[in-house]
């Protein structure tokens, strides 16, 4: 069953187009990221899919029910967790769960399971009576979290969640969302930056520029390159890069002040190259394929970098 279904939307602002015609579908109980730089258009299509705003054009349906024409029962269907938590610092845990249980429509003796069942899940029933403002950034993300959850919803979207969070707290947040997939059968899609963040998502789709440049399994869409990447920084880059493909033939590409080769077996290259640029050559690396690297070979520039 298909749970999120992008239908070529569109959205701009003024003059500036942030997506332009994005097509792609999540399957029900799939952990789905959508990877890009700041820009790329990702937060805004999480807006659109939160029915914060109404895209430009095209539809999004959660579903099966239309953002444009049936927000309401969009909202009814997901659960969302911003970037920054939306927490009131100064109440307790379980104060803001009953809060956010009401906004909810939910009361009495079903809202306290419900907040039970999110505290156990989340394990945060020790911190109950604490205050958000003496939680840590990992502990304030998991009560953001339970409050997304109140209502049980079968679509879960979180915008940059990794946001503030130290390595552990990160690493703790990726299994409770693995958790809430694989135990739960919930669909969720995050938007990041983090490459990292992505590689452990089931599929993910690449926005750059506001359009879809990549959509797949990670390990799939990586496997789609040469076996290797060899990545040299040089005295003098352009001298390098022409006689690199002169004498050697070999196919390169100039990011910055970087030469990047991709290619089969490149490590076997490295020592030739070597030889050939004794003095020249500052520094070498070699890696296999990483989602930069499918993204720097759909749009010709590195993640972070500028548009050539």
């Amino acid at each position: 069953m298909i749970a999120v279904e992008i239908k070529g939307v569109t959205h701009l602002y003024g003059e500036r187009k942030a997506l332009d015609q994005v097509r792609f579908e999540v399957e029900r109980g799939e952990f789905f990221a959508v990877l890009g730089p700041n820009g790329g258009g990702k937060t805004t299509l999480f807006k659109i899919l939160a029915t914060l705003i109404t895209p430009s054009g095209g539809d999004a349906l959660v579903f099966g029910k239309s953002v444009v024409s049936e927000p309401d029962a969009v909202r009814k269907k997901i659960g969302v967790v911003f970037q920054t938590n939306s927490l009131d610092k100064k109440l307790t845990v379980l104060e803001n769960l009953k809060f956010a249980g009401v906004l909810y429509g939910l009361s009495g003796s079903e809202l306290q399971s419900r907040i039970e069942s999110a505290l156990e899940r989340l394990r945060l029933t020790d911190r109950k009576s604490d205050k958000i403002e003496d939680l840590s950034g990992g502990l304030a993300r998991r009560v953001d979290l339970a409050k997304s959850l109140l209502h049980s919803p079968e679509l879960l979207i979180l915008d940059e969640p990794s946001t503030g969070l130290d390595p552990g707290a990160r690493h703790d947040l990726r299994k409770y969302l693995e958790e809430l997939v694989s135990e739960h059968q919930m669909t969720v899609l995050i938007t990041t930056h983090l490459m990292e963040e992505a590689d452990y998502c089931h599929r993910i789709a690449i926005l750059n520029e506001g359009r879809l440049v990549a959509l797949g399994k990670p390990e799939e869409l990586k496997r789609k390159l040469s076996g290797e990447v060899i990545q040299l920084k040089a005295k003098h880059p352009d001298k390098l890069l022409s006689v690199l493909e002169s004498e050697l033939h070999l196919k390169c590409q100039k990011l910055g002040e970087s030469i990047r080769i991709e290619k089969d077996n490149a490590h076997e290259w490295i020592p030739r190259i070597v030889e050939r640029f004794a003095g020249e050559i500052e520094s070498v690396t070699l890696s296999k394929p990483t989602l930069e690297d499918v993204f720097i070979k759909e749009t010709g520039h590195e993640f972070w970098g500028e548009k050539k």
